[in-house]
C-alpha cells in the first residue's frame, strides 16, 4: 500500500530531535466577515474580520517585557496545513483559519499587532528554539516529548474523524463499528495508532480486523472514497469537517478523540519552555473563552465540537513513542 506524506510528517525521515518534536498529527473586530468571496459556508477572501478582545491590562502585563516593547506577536504558522486550519486566502498570500484567528485573538488580549510567519511544520519549532518565534499555533499536539522542551497552552481537542460517502447510514461509536471495515489513513500519525488499535481491540473481542488502508495522495483517497473501494477516511476532524461543508459529497459519521480510550489529545499554543509566555498565553485563552469570543472563532470554521472547556497550561501529554 502506498503512503499518504503530508509536510510534517515527510520531514520526519532527514530531522533530527527538532522533527521529532514537530511531528503530532493559530484588538479587533468584533463581527465575523461577510466577504463576497467564499468556499461553502466559509469565507475565503483576504478580508477577514476577525474576532478579538479589547486588551486586559492584567494579562498583558504578564507578557515578557521584549515582547511588549517590541509591540508584535510573532507567530509561527504551518503553511502546509490544510483548511480550515492554517491556509492561504482566495489571493494566495493572505494566512487565513482557526489557527490565524486563535493566534489574532490571543494578541489582542495582549493588546499587540499580530505578526504570521508561514514556515514549514518542522520550522515552527528551529524558531521558537532560536527566539525568532513568540509562539506556534499551528494545530500541534500536546505531547510529554514536546512538554520537555516547549510550554504549551491547550485550545483545542486533538479530534480525528471518520469521513465517509455522503448519505452513508451506518455510525461509529467504538472498535466494534469499524470491524471488517476498509478504512484510509495517513500513514505515521496518531490517528494510524489509534485505528491500528481498535483493530487490535477487534481482534481481542473476536470480531474483524480493520482493513487499513493508505494512498499516495488525498484525491486518490477522495476517489476510492467515492467509488467505494474504501469504508471511510480517517484524518483529523477540522479537515474532515471542511471538506465535507464544502465538497457536498462526503459526511463526518464519528470520532476518536487523541488516543482514543487512553488519553483526550489535546491543541495548544506552543512556546519555548521557561520564557515567560506560557501562564499570559493560559490566561488570554481562558479570558477568551469566558468572554464567548473563542467560541465565536470555532463556530465560525465548523468546530464547536471541537472545544475546550478552559485552556490548561502543559496537561498530560500523548506519550513518548505516539507521534
Amino acid at each position: 500500500m502506498s503512503v499518504l506524506i503530508r509536510p510534517k510528517l515527510a520531514a520526519f525521515a532527514t530531522l533530527t530531535i527538532v522533527a521529532a518534536l514537530a511531528l503530532s498529527a493559530c484588538g479587533g473586530s468584533t463581527k465575523d466577515a461577510s466577504g463576497s468571496a467564499s468556499k461553502g459556508p466559509f469565507n475565503t477572501s483576504p478580508e477577514q474580520s476577525r474576532y478579538g478582545a479589547p486588551k486586559v491590562a492584567s494579562i498583558a502585563a504578564e507578557v515578557p517585557a521584549a515582547i511588549r516593547s517590541r509591540g508584535t506577536l510573532e507567530i509561527g504558522n504551518s503553511k502546509g496545513s490544510t483548511a480550515p486550519l492554517t491556509f492561504f486566502a482566495t489571493d494566495n498570500k493572505t494566512l487565513i483559519g482557526v489557527e490565524t484567528d486563535m493566534a489574532y485573538a490571543i494578541a489582542s488580549v495582549f493588546g499587540l499587532k499580530v505578526h504570521y510567519n508561514p514556515v514549514s511544520f518542522e520550522q515552527i519549532f528551529v524558531g521558537l528554539d532560536s527566539g525568532k518565534y513568540d509562539v506556534g499555533v499551528s494545530n500541534v499536539t500536546v505531547t510529554e516529548l514536546r512538554k520537555q522542551k516547549y510550554d504549551m497552552a491547550t485550545y483545542r481537542k486533538d479530534a480525528q474523524a471518520f469521513e465517509a460517502k455522503k448519505g452513508t447510514t451506518w455510525r461509529v461509536t467504538g472498535p466494534k463499528d469499524v470491524a471488517g471495515k476498509t478504512i484510509a489513513v495517513p500513514t505515521g500519525t496518531s490517528e494510524e495508532k489509534a485505528l491500528l488499535d481498535w483493530s487490535a481491540q477487534n481482534v481481542k473481542a473476536g470480531r474483524k480486523p480493520i482493513n487499513v488502508k493508505y494512498y499516495q495522495d488525498e484525491s486518490a483517497c477522495y476517489l476510492a472514497l467515492q467509488s467505494g473501494h474504501i469504508d471511510a477516511y480517517l484524518h483529523p476532524n477540522p479537515e474532515a469537517q471542511y471538506h465535507a461543508k464544502t465538497s457536498g459529497q462526503t459526511q463526518v459519521v464519528g470520532g476518536i478523540i487523541g488516543d482514543g480510550e487512553h488519553l483526550q489529545g489535546l491543541i495548544a499554543a506552543t512556546t519555548k519552555r521557561n520564557d515567560g509566555l506560557g501562564k499570559p498565553l493560559n490566561d488570554a485563552i481562558n479570558y477568551l473563552i469566558k468572554k464567548g469570543v473563542y467560541r465565536k472563532i470555532l463556530a465560525r470554521w465548523g468546530l464547536t465540537s471541537d472545544g475546550v472547556s478552559t485552556s490548561q497550561l502543559n496537561p498530560p501529554g500523548l506519550p513518548i513513542d505516539k507521534k
